[in-house]
């Protein structure tokens, strides 16, 4: 059976070289690669990469190479048809159906993509033409620079009926290949003529992973509606499934490690000149679930940025909805509001990129999202409040199709929920006075050092603060602490920023790093984190101890708190065996059970070992 290289082309795009490697190799991602042991012979040390962005693997051993088509086959012993058809499956598409016609469909749409560049060419041309004038003066006004006009290629359609339609006939493209291409609209009526899609309007092309031509945004002059006009689906293009500039995007989303996604195609332009070149846009639609994993494709977790109204936050709320079912390990979103009737464009224009880069700092977690929208417009009063809470929170958490996600995001939101549950308790005034550490150290104190949610607090208050008090140790440290997964939000807030601030600042001093985070907004936080109520927990962690003391003190901190997340872990999957008992959950249980176990065995060795050595 034959394919066209498009269908394979979307297989490709869809399924992910290195995820469907990843099942078959255990991958390590190295800069734009992944490396790992060979499938395909014996050896030691790994000579086998995988290339997500080429879409190829190779192995420098013995030589294997080839697409995600070639390592199934060679790995599952199956024919070409076979694996298009079984990674196709996964991808939730259709076998296109081998006709004549499908045949000849197929034919013209190679002949497509030279007709959207030739539009493209026109477009540019027209922008400088005297009729386009109007137009250039708006991308001016709009602060687009000359050097943005000619690398994303904008351009002008004239408001004319027949402009394009003229120009491209002259290079004989017929009307049937404008139509199907969706530059032109075939009315109703057979026997009126087919018109031009895009009158008065700047032109902003979209490209494919390759810098192909596939579709136009255009954006009215004027007055009117609709004020963008997008292309329609064609053979070349769904607006669900591509992104505006993500081939821009690429090289710069692999060095900062994301991508920004913004609401607007100016957005967009605007973000690269101020050097954010990181920044991608939806095609007139919501952010859909392939865009998403398109991203996740280069990425782990995507920045969606959206405009400050009440549109921008009913977006959000979207896009959080839709990430929920297909999350994964390692792959999520974050999220960022702009300041109230500001987007990226017009707060670059305000206040400079430095703007951008404070708002990005200010990041929240998909969770984060998740907590706000089943949370807003509701009280927390009350059992009966806590317990239509709880059940709207574990509702959204059984929506995400991964168990091990699904169990971490239900534990978080069970943790937070308890938290803000008893902040909501009233107080006598002999509890509350002379109070003025964080709120999950007064619930420690509350209900004593047993609690296992108060005891992992404070241990992660403990990881933190001794970094924060001996900033010297990040090298030695910095790379644990930033691959734990933190429960308590706005620890992991200041865990990040303590992260990214000695990252970028090495030798950083203590009162300068504190200087920073306190402008920053962990000032509150800081005053409870650094306190005594904390430190007396860990004298180890004190600005006056020997930094070999404190490492020491902060490692056998962090055996403790892997051991207590893994309890806790136990005893979420226990209490979802006895609600419903499944053989995945027994499994699993049986699991963590061991590794408690040998964890266990570990430390018992460790301290023999330790015993030994100092006797």
């Amino acid at each position: 059976m034959a394919f066209s290289p498009r269908f394979l082309d979307e297989v490709k795009n869809r399924v992910g070289l290195a995820e469907v490697v990843g099942r078959r190799v255990r991958l390590i991602k190295k800069g734009r690669e992944h490396s790992g042991l060979c499938p395909f012979h014996n050896e030691k040390s790994p000579s086998f990469t995988v290339n997500e962005e080429k879409g190829f693997y190779h192995c420098f051993g013995c030589g294997e190479h080839g697409s995600v088509f070639d390592f199934v086959m060679k790995t599952d012993n199956m024919s070409f048809p076979e694996a298009v058809e079984r990674l196709a499956n996964e991808a939730g598409m259709e076998i296109p159906v081998e006709t004549p016609e499908e045949r000849q469909r197929q034919e013209r749409a190679k002949g497509l993509y030279d007709v959207m560049e030739a539009a493209a060419i026109y477009f540019e041309k027209m922008l400088r033409m005297p009729e386009g004038k109007g137009a250039l003066d708006y991308l001016i006004d709009r602060g687009i620079s000359e050097a943005s006009i000619k690398h994303f290629r904008l351009g002008f359609a004239a408001d004319s009926r027949g402009g394009l339609k003229a120009a491209l006939s002259r290079e004989g493209i017929s009307d049937q290949m404008m139509v199907e291409a969706g530059l032109l609209i075939q009315p109703d009526d057979p026997s009126r003529s087919p018109y031009d899609r895009f009158r008065g309007r700047v032109m902003f092309p979209i490209s494919d992973r390759q810098g192909r031509v596939i579709a136009f945004g255009g954006r009215i002059l004027g007055e009117g509606e609709p004020k963008y006009l997008n292309s329609p689906e064609t053979p070349l293009f769904h607006k669900g499934y591509n992104l505006y500039a993500l081939k821009d995007a690429v090289e710069a989303a692999r060095t900062t490690n994301t991508i920004l996604v913004t609401e607007g195609y100016t957005d967009v332009i605007a973000l690269h000149q101020a050097g954010f070149k990181h920044a991608v846009a939806p095609l007139g639609t919501a952010l859909t679930e392939d865009q998403i994993q398109l991203m996740w494709r280069v990425v782990s977790e995507p920045i969606l940025c959206f405009d400050g109204d009440a549109a921008g936050q009913k977006a959000a709320g979207r896009a959080a909805e839709r990430a929920l079912p297909i999350l994964k390990p390692d792959k999520s979103l974050n999220f960022v509001t702009m300041p109230e009737g500001e987007d990226p464009d017009s707060l670059i224009k305000a206040r400079g990129a430095p703007a951008i880069d404070t708002v990005l700092a200010q990041a929240v977690h998909l969770s984060e999202i998740i907590w706000r929208l089943e949370t807003h417009g509701h009280r927390l009063e009350t059992p009966e409040d806590r317990a239509g809470l709880e059940k709207r929170l574990r509702d959204a958490a059984k929506r995400i199709g991964d168990e091990t996600v699904q169990r971490h995001y239900f534990n978080t939101f069970k943790s937070r929920l308890w938290d803000e549950f008893r902040k909501n308790q009233p107080q006598t005034p002999s509890q509350t006075r002379g109070r003025r550490y964080a709120p999950s150290v007064q619930m420690a104190e509350k209900s004593g050092v047993s609690s296992k949610i108060d005891t992992i607090w404070i241990q992660q208050a403990i990881l933190v603060a001794t970094l924060i008090y001996h900033p010297k140790l990040f090298d030695a440290l910095g790379e644990q602490l930033g691959s734990l997964e933190f429960t308590a939000p706005e620890l992991d807030k200041l865990r990040q920023e303590v992260l990214k601030t000695l990252a970028s600042s090495p030798g950083l001093e203590i009162q300068a790093l504190r200087d920073h985070l306190e402008d920053t907004g962990f000032s509150e936080l800081l005053n409870g984190l650094l306190s005594r109520q904390v430190i007396n927990h860990a004298n180890f962690a004190r600005p006056d101890e020997h930094s070999d003391v404190a490492r020491k003190g902060w490692e056998q901190t962090l055996r403790l708190f892997r051991r207590n997340q893994l309890l806790e872990e136990i005893r979420a999957v226990e209490e979802e065996l006895a609600e419903n008992p499944t053989r995945e959950a027994f499994e699993l249980l049986k699991a963590l059970k061991q590794t408690a176990t040998e964890k266990e065995d570990a430390e018992e060795d460790l301290s023999s070992f330790g015993d030994a050595k100092s006797a």
